[in-house]
């Protein structure tokens, strides 16, 4: 039977949360949700031997095997890098995987990385393409909103990077549309200010199915906050004490704290995601050789290794300021915003920690993502139910 969507009084305000049958909804009712941080990039971290691969075939395996092991959400970077870019010469669009894994899953949220800038993507595109996918996956799809922090990848679609706080003014204006379009019930027409585009009679259907996608933003400044507050479900937050994870949970309660209060002053409420490394081993010592070996065989100062600490892109996201104090403990930098490192009762004890910090969600990174998923599952996902991290 045809899902036909729910007709909510003010429907242009609703998010999928304030439906408590959609997937989003769903997810968010776990003390703790849990995600897969995907590799559509031919990224090769450390010298140490894995099985990574950017293929989809290797990440659409993964997506189902996270997907019947019950978590909630997967995700993966975009970037725009020229020739030498990437470790290697591959890297899959996030926008078109992640919808095409609709059709070979069955609860996990499918979350795309697009940069809503560059181009520009038009509105009534983004909004027909989001409003088709959405039915796809059944409520399951959703848009994480980058706005760019790379000159080059601005320059690349022929624009000059654009100042960092009016990226977030043109990103408002654009879901502002958005929103429209999802729930207009008559044709919709908007003069661009911000933006080099107009809406002339706009009209999207089918409309989304619980009001519109899930939103996502991964950000740390005000300007970002404030965006993320008006129009995002998740916030990918980052950590302003540095990778280590007791620097992480010194700081992010606080840092959380900004945040959800920025949203309830608009009325909303937002949920938090973190994007840990996670390397566990049976016994901390092992756990703490390995990160070792693979900081080891990390490439040198001076290439465009993903590995190295420091881009050689010109960057101007906030987000990262900050993490240098040297008051914390800074981590290994593996690769993640935050690392956890140890056994499997370490890692629950400190995923317990994150929780407890205002934490509602783990964005999960491995250094082997297929042999380390299914450690995880079998080591460590009964040991956080046993926490009660898992309903």
């Amino acid at each position: 039977m045809a899902l036909t969507a729910p007709q909510p009084e003010h429907l242009d305000l609703k998010g999928p949360l304030d439906f408590n049958d959609s997937p989003l909804s769903r997810a968010a009712k776990q003390p703790l949700m849990l995600g897969l941080f995907l590799n559509l990039q031919d990224i090769r971290f450390s010298s140490v031997p894995t099985s990574n691969s950017w293929t989809f075939d290797y990440n659409a395996e993964l997506v189902k095997r996270a997907d019947e092991l019950g978590f909630e959400i997967a995700f993966s970077r975009t970037q725009w890098l020229p020739k030498g870019g990437y470790d290697g010469e591959s890297s899959l669009d996030s926008f078109i995987a992640l919808g095409a894994m609709a059709a070979i899953t069955k609860n996990i949220l499918l979350i795309s990385t697009i940069h809503v800038l560059y181009g520009p993507l038009h509105p009534l595109h983004l909004a027909k393409y989001g409003a088709t996918l959405d039915h796809i996956a059944k409520g399951r799809w959703g848009i994480n909103i980058v706005t760019g922090h790379r000159a080059i990848e601005h320059e690349m679609f022929g624009w000059q990077r654009i100042e960092h706080d009016k990226r977030y003014d043109m990103a408002s204006e654009l879901f502002d549309v958005l929103h429209r379009l999802w729930s207009e019930t008559e044709n919709f027409s908007h003069e661009g200010k911000l933006n080099p585009w107009a809406v002339n009679n706009g009209w999207i259907t089918p409309k989304p199915l619980y009001g519109r996608p899930p939103l996502v933003t991964a950000t740390g400044s005000p300007a970002g906050f404030d965006f993320a507050a008006r129009h995002s479900d998740l916030v990918f937050v980052t950590s302003p004490g540095g990778a280590h994870i007791d620097s992480a949970l010194e700081t992010l309660p606080d840092h959380i704290t900004v945040l959800k209060n920025r949203a309830a002053s608009y009325g909303r409420q937002v949920k938090t995601v973190i994007n840990p490394m996670v390397i566990a081993r049976d016994t901390e010592k092992e756990a703490l050789a390995f990160a070792d070996a693979i900081e080891a065989g990390k490439p040198q100062p001076g290439t465009r290794a993903f590995g190295n600490s420091a881009s050689p892109y010109d960057s101007d996201a906030h987000a990262w300021r900050g993490r240098s104090d040297p008051s914390h403990k800074q981590g290994r930098n593996l690769g993640s915003n935050i690392e956890i490192i140890g056994s499997p009762e370490q890692v629950v004890e400190k995923l317990v920690g994150l929780k407890k910090a205002g934490i509602d969600g783990v964005q999960l990174n491995f250094y082997d993502f297929r042999e380390d998923l299914d450690y995880f599952a079998d080591r460590i996902l009964p040991l956080m139910k046993e926490a009660g991290l898992r309903l």
